[in-house]
């Protein structure tokens, strides 16, 4: 699963993206325009960015140039129905990291997606390890010796969170940005619990907490628990 910011002013097309990648498990926040889709860019953080070109307010291009200029280091899907290679160049020199060509199919769409959010350090298609915890993104499910270990929606998101980013810390408010929607009322109390939940559920795992506490910071998941 990943938070991913898809801007589209096609309503038609934006609806069967969305609709498929919701569907595949993603959390997906869309807009039709490109002034719109700044404003969400600086109040809340994406996994993948997927812009079409041609955006009112604001073109696909400006948008990502700007990403970049300001620090966003989050994979970059431009689409657009240019064909011609002048304009392929422009698109990955504003910092964009694939380009995908109108009309296209959603399987090679969902492709694109998953080799930009692979991370081959750890990453083998569909599964994350550490030691004892192996992570079923594809299927949203967690093993503990092979033993799984039932996790509500949130848990889960948090867990792969955790999982794709291990050994960094996070604040409360990061958490919040990538794992609700930026419409979210979420607090950080609930964060807490649904951490404590977590806790509770892979008690026993290793000596030490897999979520550790980083006081007066956030939290991180600390792979040397599990190794």
């Amino acid at each position: 699963m990943a938070k991913i910011l898809f801007v589209e002013d096609d309503l038609s097309l934006a609806s069967i993206v969305s609709d498929n990648l919701r569907a595949q498990g993603h959390l997906l926040e869309h807009s039709a325009d490109g002034t719109e889709a700044r404003e969400m860019l600086l109040i809340s953080s994406y996994e993948l960015l997927i812009l079409d070109w041609d955006l009112p307010g604001m073109t696909g291009l400006e948008l990502c140039r700007l990403y970049r200029e300001r620090g966003g280091g989050s994979p970059v899907l431009i689409l657009t129905a240019k064909t011609h290679i002048e304009e392929k160049e422009s698109g990955l020199d504003s910092g964009a990291d694939d380009y995908l060509t109108k009309p296209f199919e959603m399987r090679e769409l969902s492709a694109r997606i998953r080799a930009l959010l692979r991370r081959p350090e750890r990453l083998s298609d569909t599964t994350l390890i550490y030691g004892c915890l192996k992570l079923d993104t594809a299927a949203h499910r967690l093993f503990v010796n092979e033993n799984e270990i039932e996790l509500l929606p949130k848990e889960y998101a948090l867990v792969e969170f955790f999982l794709k980013h291990p050994n960094q810390v996070f604040s409360l408010e990061a958490l919040q940005q990538r794992i609700w929607p930026s419409t979210s009322e979420a607090s950080p109390e609930a964060i807490r619990v649904h951490v404590a939940r977590i806790r509770s559920k892979l008690q026993g795992v290793g000596n030490k907490p897999i979520i550790k506490t980083a006081f007066k910071t956030g939290y991180m998941f600390d792979t040397s628990s599990v190794e």
